[in-house]
């Protein structure tokens, strides 16, 4: 399981010019999920996300979490961040999980996340063509791979 992590300002994400998920500030999360992954990895990484220190507090250091910052979420599923690009130029995605596979766990996390962070979980669309608008805060921008377990 792969994340990048944004702290924004604001993002939104539209699946034919219809908003599916918006967010004020908070994160947004695009995830790609492997074929291996289990209920391990999801759990991992939603309780990562929850206590990542990404928010200023005062002094404006990077001292709160999701929770003491009151942030909204916003998950799409992105199985591009499985591309290889080791051979020739047209990215293969042979790692990320088949969308059988993928979409339960995506379903599952986000689930797990909503448990955790006691709050509504904005989405996009699975498998759905999205675009997505941000207005990144800082930037920061952190990436998360569950075979890392870090």
């Amino acid at each position: 399981m792969r994340a990048v992590i944004q702290r924004v300002k604001r993002a939104e994400v539209q699946v034919a010019h219809t908003v599916t998920g918006k967010i004020g500030p908070g994160v947004l999360i695009l995830l790609a999920l492997a074929p291996e992954d289990t209920e391990k990895e999801i759990h991992w990484l939603a309780s990562k996300i929850m206590k990542l220190r990404l928010f200023d507090d005062e002094q404006g250091r990077m001292n709160l979490n999701a929770e003491q910052a009151d942030a909204d979420f916003l998950v799409v599923s992105q199985f591009t961040l499985y591309a290889s690009t080791r051979k020739g130029n047209r990215p293969s995605f042979s790692r990320s999980a088949s969308p059988e596979v993928a979409q339960p766990l995506y379903l599952h996390f986000i689930q797990t996340l909503q448990s955790l962070a006691k709050k509504d979980i904005h989405t996009g669309d699975f498998g759905k063509h999205m675009e997505i608008s941000l207005v990144n805060d800082g930037p920061v921008t952190i990436m998360l791979d569950s075979k890392l377990l870090e």
